[in-house]
C-alpha cells in the first residue's frame, strides 16, 4: 500500500433541504427555458445556509450532513481529519467548531464531484492537506462538463486542489488510527475511492452508494453502469454486520442495507439491457416502468424512476 505522494434515518431530504432536492429531481421544470441557473447554482446556494448536524459513531469518529455529500470526521489530540468537505463553509465550520477547537489538518476526498469537493479551499486554507487519488485532482484541474447536470465546471483554484495523490492505495495514520485509501474501478466516476477506519469498523465509500436513494452516474466523467454494480458488490464483499458504513447520501447504514442497494442495481440493470437490447427509444423504456417495483423505496427524492431510468437506459 503506497504513501500518498505531492502531485508527480435520519433523511437526506431534511438534511440536504427542500432546493437541493428539487434541483437533482427535476431541474429543468424547475428552472424553467432559458435559465441562466443550474441544479449545480442553486445546490451551492442551499449549501451556503444549510444547517450541519453532527452524529457521533464510534470513538472519534461522526458524520457531518446536511452539507452536499456526507462528511466524515475524525478528531483528537493531533487535530482534525475530514472525508469530503461538503458545499458552503459556515454550517460545516460551525459543525467543527461544536466537536473541538482542533485544527484541520488532513482532508480526503472520495472523488471530485462539487458536492464533495466544494469545501476544499477553505478547508486548505484552515491548514488542511488534501489527499485523493490522482484522477480527482486532474479532474478538478481543467475544464469539465457533466451533461447529467448541464453544466461545465472551470478549473478549481489552486488551493482546492489535492496536494497529496495516489493510484490505487494508500495509507494514513492519524490520531491514534489508521486509514486504508482503496481506489474502485471507474463506478460512479473514474475518481472514487473507499476510505475505511480499520480499528473503528467504519467505512465511507463516498457516491458509490446512496443509502435509499436511487443514485446518480456521471457518465461525463468516466462512470459507468457495470462499474457502479461492480463497486456495489465490491462494498459488500469488504464489509461485515458490524461495519458502520457511511454514504455520500442518504443516512448511515451497514451491510444489509448495502446488500439490498446492489440486489436492486442487478436487477433494474437486468430489466433495462434487454428492451435496449431490442431496439426500444428510451421513452418507450420509460413508458414500460422497469423500476416499478422500488420506486416507492427508492424513488421518492433526488433521483426519480424516470431520470434514474434514463441513466440505466444510457448505460446499459
Amino acid at each position: 500500500m503506497e504513501t500518498p505522494t505531492p502531485t508527480s434515518r435520519r433523511t437526506f431530504i431534511a438534511s440536504a433541504g427542500a432546493a437541493w432536492a428539487a434541483a437533482w429531481l427535476a431541474p429543468r421544470d424547475l428552472l424553467g427555458a432559458g435559465s441562466a441557473s443550474s441544479p449545480v447554482d442553486i445546490i451551492r446556494k442551499e449549501g451556503a445556509t444549510a444547517k450541519v448536524a453532527v452524529e457521533p459513531l464510534r470513538g472519534n469518529i461522526s458524520v457531518l450532513t446536511g452539507s452536499g455529500g456526507n462528511i466524515a470526521l475524525l478528531h483528537g489530540g493531533e487535530g482534525k481529519l475530514l472525508v469530503d468537505s461538503g458545499v458552503g463553509k459556515p454550517g460545516v465550520l460551525a459543525a467543527l467548531n461544536g466537536v473541538d477547537d482542533g485544527p484541520l489538518r488532513y482532508l480526503v476526498n472520495t472523488h471530485w464531484h462539487f458536492d464533495h469537493t466544494d469545501g476544499n479551499a477553505w478547508v486548505h486554507a484552515a491548514g488542511a492537506t488534501i489527499v485523493a487519488q490522482e484522477n480527482t485532482r486532474k479532474r478538478m484541474s481543467t475544464t469539465t462538463r457533466v451533461e447529467g447536470w448541464d453544466h461545465t465546471f472551470p478549473p478549481s483554484p489552486a488551493g482546492a486542489l489535492p496536494a497529496m495523490v495516489f493510484r490505487e492505495e494508500a495509507a494514513l495514520f492519524f490520531n491514534g488510527a489508521s486509514l486504508a485509501l482503496k481506489r474502485y474501478e471507474p463506478a460512479h466516476t473514474d475518481t472514487d475511492i473507499r476510505v475505511t477506519f480499520t480499528e473503528a469498523n467504519v467505512v465511507h465509500v463516498g457516491d458509490t452508494w446512496w443509502n435509499g436513494h436511487y443514485p446518480f452516474i456521471d457518465y461525463s466523467t468516466g462512470g459507468t453502469l457495470d462499474g457502479t454494480i461492480r463497486a456495489a458488490e465490491a462494498n459488500v464483499d469488504a464489509v461485515t454486520d458490524k461495519t458502520l458504513i457511511i454514504p455520500g447520501h442518504g443516512p448511515v447504514g451497514g451491510r444489509r442495507e448495502m446488500t439490498e442497494f446492489r440486489d436492486m442495481l442487478r436487477a433494474v440493470r437486468d430489466a433495462v439491457a434487454p428492451l435496449k437490447k431490442r431496439g426500444m427509444s428510451a421513452d418507450e423504456v420509460v413508458a414500460v416502468r422497469p423500476t416499478a417495483k422500488y420506486d416507492a423505496k427508492w424513488g421518492g427524492f433526488v433521483i426519480g424512476p424516470e431520470k434514474f431510468t434514463r441513466i440505466l437506459y444510457e448505460g446499459a
